[in-house]
């Protein structure tokens, strides 16, 4: 059987001008790097902000499990079918991050015969973005740390420092550590922690950004820290605007690349959803559907948090809806919430299916809260059973939701023309009345407890003192009208991830709150979720390699 990146590099792709034609985009509307790849220029927005909006379609999934779901491989099938149904259609991706790619995950370009390429250049640098945001994040907190040893004109006060520094690779122990060692000169001893570059405020700031003067303003009310009065200390104040804006330009510009059939893919920014909001770029999903019929995007993760804060952050800040959801989950991992270990999911088990389509169950009663109409789609795999499709079949069709087997990895496009038909059968015959899980003027510590009883199945939530202290602080600042962005484990609807299924009743324990005034929202962290992933006991890394001739190899 052919890897993913075998697959990849034995495909003859379109020079993206040709690719970016098909959707009436000219050569002097794209910023080229190198053939297959390049960015759209600001002067197309102009050109198209007032066309019709397209249909939007969500990308959403059960809770990861590790038997694999294949969410952005269904995106990219869906996509290429759309196509050969006669429709325009059009990807809105988020990039891939260097830390997973090297970790446990791989590679984010899809599977199978459902790709996007080049799959190299995506999974690797791409365009350079990820290093742009990473440099903008670390210049301000140079800045910051420069301010204080200057004479600390703003009086910060470096116990209350709030500003990481961030590094897009797996790195535990850079999770806590000592800064200013050494000389007078070398700075003030302080400790400091990094996270990863995804879960960095300037990569949700750039993917909620609607153009250069959003993402300055946005920039600007960074709180960095607060001084010796208590009053919060931000970018702006630190003059540092300009100069990250200016490592920006090109980064906030969407990316365009193709699929394996060539469908146009729009791949921009790529917070994780489990410890950020979890989608591609604002700019990206609205050009896509101003050049498309259907514009299929999706978000990281379960519904839990992907869709969950595609729903009450993105869409609540762009103005966007989605039309239709669609769903996916595999034979195997509703067998795996069910209880069977992993080396025996491919023997046909009705049993456990019967319990953990249980977690199937809870994600389709979440997004029918935001009433959208939802298309539960099964990845197929050798291994399952018609009885199983069966039973899954009627479970989905007694909840009101369309059903389809997906094909797509194995067959590419034709593999999900069943999909593809069910999804722009519902788009033409259901309508979506979205609407948000929560009001904005609902107090932050509600808004929390809304999303866990809610959408986890949450019977109480627990706050630890600096939790409830640091709400009441940031409602005080003003910012008590944000949305909320939960941080939390991607493998449960818990914040146990050993919480298979559809555990309810249990307590959610939120341990710290901090305000991301730029990206405008609050983060709840619970658990024991980090914004520093580690490296595996084997990582991904140790199967990637290159050739004397720059082939790479082992990226999945």
């Amino acid at each position: 059987m052919k890897t993913d990146i075998e697959i990849a590099q034995e495909t003859k792709m379109l020079p993206i001008t040709t690719v970016a034609s098909q959707y009436g985009i000219t050569e002097d509307d794209l910023e080229l790097y190198g053939k297959y790849k390049a960015k759209i220029s600001n002067e197309l927005w102009q050109e198209i902000k007032d066309r019709p909006d397209g249909k939007l379609v969500l990308v959403t999934a059960i809770n990861p499990t590790p038997a694999g779901e294949g969410k952005t491989t269904t995106s990219i099938g869906l996509a290429q079918a759309m196509a050969k149904c006669g429709k325009k259609a059009m990807l809105a991706l988020r990039e891939p991050s260097l830390g997973p790619c090297f970790g446990i995950k791989g590679g984010a370009a899809g599977g199978g015969y459902a790709q996007v390429v080049p799959m190299e250049d995506l999974n690797l640098h791409f365009t350079g973005d990820f290093h742009a945001i990473t440099t903008a994040n670390n210049l301000l907190a140079a800045l910051l740390d420069n301010h204080i040893q200057q004479g600390n004109a703003l009086g910060i006060d470096p116990r209350q420092i709030l500003w990481k520094r961030c590094l897009d690779m797996n790195d535990r122990v850079l999770r806590n550590i000592v800064v200013g060692l050494g000389a007078k000169a070398d700075g003030f001893v302080r400790e400091d922690h990094f996270v990863i570059t995804v879960a960095s405020e300037i990569m949700a700031i750039l993917c909620l950004a609607t153009d250069m003067k959003d993402l300055k303003e946005r920039l600007g009310k960074i709180i960095v820290a607060y001084n010796f009065a208590g009053e919060p200390v931000t970018a702006k104040d630190l003059n540092a605007v300009g100069s990250m804006a200016a490592l920006l330009k090109d980064a906030i510009k969407p990316n365009m690349v193709q699929t394996l059939e060539h469908t146009g893919a729009l791949v921009h920014g790529g917070p994780f959803a489990n410890i950020a909001h979890g989608c591609n770029s604002v700019m990206a999903t609205r050009t896509a559907l101003k050049l498309a019929d259907v514009a299929i995007t999706e978000a990281g993760f379960g519904a839990d948090l992907g869709a969950e804060k595609f729903f009450d952050i993105k869409c609540r800040k762009a103005g966007i809806h989605p039309d239709a959801v669609v769903l996916v989950a595999t034979v195997r991992a509703l067998k795996y919430n069910g209880g069977v270990p992993k080396d025996q999911l491919s023997e046909e088990n009705l049993d456990a299916l019967k319990k953990g389509i249980v977690n199937l169950e809870k994600h389709i009663e979440n997004i029918q809260k935001y009433h959208v109409p939802v298309v539960v789609t099964l990845n197929s795999f050798l291994t399952d059973t018609e009885a199983e499709y069966e039973f899954i079949r009627n479970f989905c069709e007694e909840r009101g939701c369309e059903f389809a087997l997906s094909e797509v990895w194995a067959k590419g496009g034709d593999g999900g023309i069943e999909l593809a038909k069910k999804v722009l059968n519902t788009l033409e015959t259901k309508k979506s009345d979205f609407a948000p899980l929560y009001p904005d003027e609902m107090g932050i510590s509600d808004k929390i407890e809304t999303i866990a009883k809610e959408i986890y199945g949450a019977g109480s939530v627990s706050y630890s003192p600096a939790a409830k202290k640091a709400i009441a602080k940031i409602t005080e600042m003003g910012f008590g009208d944000l949305p909320v962005c939960m941080a939390k484990t991607q493998y449960s609807l818990s914040d146990d991830q050993k919480k298979l299924g559809r555990p309810e009743g249990f307590d959610l324990t939120v341990r710290d709150v901090y305000v991301c005034a730029g990206a405008g929202f609050v983060v709840a962290l619970t658990g024991a979720i980090m914004t520093m992933p580690g490296l595996p006991k084997k990582p991904a890394a140790d199967n990637i390699d290159v050739d004397e001739n720059g082939k790479i190899t082992g990226l999945f």
